[in-house]
């Protein structure tokens, strides 16, 4: 515990990244090209609020292209797991697009539509890149989970653009925030919804009914979802009222109690050396650890590591002066213990192993009002029901 500790007292900011028009925009979500084990990731993706994707060397933070292709907000963007120059990215405009950041050409090399008026609020692609799979919005009464063949997208305008495999739609009545593939079963995914529910999926089987393997319920609006575990078997959720849930599918089907975790509110559970937990990031597994890790921060910037301990999560450490903002995403990579953090202040962080900072640039936060707090709704009280 003492090595996974130092990883991040070390921390220290060793790049920053700032817009440098007078005209800021947030960075909404990162991912990083995955790199072969031994190698770490040499390109860093952004989504910004103006509705364009920034790439950058992930080493020096220089811009390296620019794609501005979406009419609405970018919802989330993500790198293809074996084709590491492709990038897809999936928007409230109701398409989904991929990027090539190798080419010098902006356009999307592939266009992927939903279904009329659909506006995507989430999206993740399989493990083994053949399948896309988005959520939706709520429109009157309708929620979808929409897919689609990674391979059969075209490069044309919208008319053209490809249509959808096929829909869920009986398993969400709210806007579905998360969509995550299991990270190497290409036919598992898991989805997580202002509902407040976890549903867990196998898609290879022929309907909709049959293919819904678990419920899960965090008793609130669902903003992140992962997996974890060495066979990734666990699945941890957190809710837009700092709440934190973590469910063991492996006893599905045992007299084993599937909730590991229940915390309905991290912020006044946790105690911290100094400053204030006042809202949860997201979470990683870290595969070397064999550990659960949780990343929160404050309104003024503030980051706070917390461990997924039994029964609960507990406060690590705090990396400080890095952020002005509220952070809204972080990669991590494990193969050089380094992160990588955006938010509300224009800025794209490094953080490195006992790094020293070569620039000193940092940015006042910005004055728009923040929308990470989003409106609460009455949930149901069952913690889980298994289809089997």
């Amino acid at each position: 515990m003492e090595e996974i500790e130092q990883w991040f007292h070390d921390l220290r900011i060793a790049k920053r990244s700032t817009q440098k028009t007078d005209d800021l925009t947030y960075l909404l979500d990162i991912d990083c090209i995955k790199s072969p084990t031994g190698q770490s990731s040499h390109l860093v993706a952004v989504s910004c609020s103006n509705h364009c994707i920034r790439v950058y060397n992930k080493q020096t933070l220089a811009l390296v292209q620019q794609f501005q292709g979406h009419s609405a907000p970018i919802s989330g963007i993500r790198f293809a797991q074996t084709n590491s120059q492709l990038l897809y990215s999936a928007s409230c405009d109701g398409t989904l697009k991929c990027w090539d950041v190798r080419s010098s050409s902006t356009d999307a090399v592939q266009i992927f539509k939903g279904y009329p008026n659909n506006a995507f609020a989430s999206f993740d692609i399989s493990c083994d890149d053949l399948v896309i799979c988005a959520g939706t919005e709520k429109i009157k009464e309708d929620t979808y989970m929409v897919f689609w063949d990674a391979r059969s997208g075209t490069n044309t305008d919208y008319p053209g653009a490809q249509g959808p495999l096929g829909v869920y739609s009986e398993t969400h009545n709210n806007d579905i925030t998360q969509v995550r593939f299991h990270p190497s079963n290409p036919n598992m995914v898991a989805s997580g919804s202002m509902d407040g529910l976890v549903n867990i999926f196998d898609i290879s089987q022929e309907t909709e009914d049959d293919a819904l393997l678990a419920t899960c319920n965090s008793d609130s609006s669902v903003s992140f979802i992962g997996w974890s575990g060495k066979q990734h078997q666990q699945i941890f959720c957190l809710t837009y009222d700092e709440g934190f849930f973590l469910w063991d599918l492996a006893h599905l089907h045992n007299d084993e109690p599937i909730t590991l975790v229940k915390m309905q509110d991290a912020r006044k559970s946790l105690k911290l050396d100094s400053g204030s937990l006042e809202y949860l990031i997201g979470g990683f597994y870290h595969k070397k650890a064999d550990r659960l890790f949780v990343l929160g921060g404050s309104h003024m910037g503030k980051l706070h590591f917390l461990d997924c301990e039994a029964g609960g999560l507990a406060y690590m450490y705090s990396l400080r002066e890095g952020h002005s903002a509220i952070v809204r995403a972080f990669y991590w990579d494990p193969e050089d213990n380094s992160l990588l953090t955006c938010g509300e202040d224009s800025q794209l962080v490094l953080w490195k192993p006992n790094a020293i900072e070569t620039t000193t640039e940092n940015k006042p936060p910005m004055k728009l009002p923040s929308d990470m707090q989003k409106k609460m709704r009455v949930h149901g009280k069952s913690a889980y029901k298994s289809k089997k």
